[in-house]
């Protein structure tokens, strides 16, 4: 017996089945495609929060190191000295000096 030669049917089903798969492979990869561009998309967002917070904390880090040096100074030093602790400056006779 020879081979039946193929039928038209089948020739569409075959042509059919090739199609979806094209298909399917297109969704997917559209999907993909959207996911990386969500996740990108949000990372764009986390470095902005990231940069916006690196700039607040650069300007108290600076506001800070303004206040440590006008506590530093001396003549502040003194002032909270007498006022808020109570202390003056000693008498001749209370300063002994060491030899």
């Amino acid at each position: 017996m020879a081979p039946k030669p193929k039928t038209n049917r089948q020739g569409k089903s075959r042509f059919g089945l090739i199609w979806v798969a094209v298909l399917m492979l297109f969704v997917g990869e559209l999907l993909f495609y959207t996911w990386c561009r969500v996740q990108c998309v949000r990372t764009g967002y986390a470095i902005a929060q990231e940069s916006r917070k690196q700039k607040e904390l650069k300007t108290l880090q600076n506001s800070l190191k303004i206040e440590l040096a006008r506590l530093k100074a001396p003549e502040n030093i003194a002032r909270i000295a007498r006022t808020q602790l109570g202390l003056s400056m000693p008498d001749p006779q209370q300063i002994i000096l060491v030899p």
